[in-house]
């Protein structure tokens, strides 16, 4: 986990921001207090609205995935994987990364995608969303799913028989 620079206001007492890669943050400042939002909760809002809509099998390109299987794996699930935000004082651009589910179109899959982000940051965020870029890089068939089991049952099959043959030796 990152630390956060710390974000001086500027004389007038407006909001302030930097914009140093993933470390920026937007912070606004009010009579009651200061609000500061980093980068990674706006690609989280992003990775959230975009995972939820009907179609999208995963985010991140075939790297990402794979690391992001890996995650998953001990326990950990990167919300902001296959996404991107460049955030400004009062204005956010993303750009997404997404694999779609076989057979949805992927335009309209796009296109909720978008809506869903705009939705979700103008939303949650509080800031004008800019433009959602969607790339789409692969598409996924569930018929690539139901053949991985039988390779694992033809595996365990295999396991089993070395395991009775090994008990018919001993014995």
């Amino acid at each position: 986990m990152t630390t956060q620079p710390q974000i001086k206001n500027n004389a007038s007492g407006n909001s302030a921001s930097t914009n140093s890669g993933t470390n920026s943050a937007k912070q606004t400042v009010t009579s009651r207090g200061t609000t500061t939002v980093a980068d990674g909760v706006v690609a989280k809002v992003a990775g959230i609205a975009a995972q939820d809509i009907p179609g999208v099998y995963a985010l991140g390109g075939g790297a990402a995935r794979a690391l992001g299987s890996i995650r998953e794996a001990v326990g950990q699930k990167d919300l902001t994987q296959g996404v991107s935000v460049e955030v400004g004082q009062t204005q956010v651009a993303v750009d997404v990364t997404l694999v779609v589910e076989y057979p949805h179109p992927l335009q309209k899959v796009a296109d909720a995608v978008r809506d869903a982000i705009y939705a979700a940051v103008e939303d949650v965020v509080g800031m004008e969303v800019t433009e959602v870029n969607v790339s789409i890089t692969d598409i996924h068939i569930p018929s690539d799913d139901d053949e991985k089991p039988a390779a694992n049952k033809r595996t365990d099959a295999a396991v089993e028989d070395q395991g009775i043959q090994r008990e018919a030796r001993v014995s």
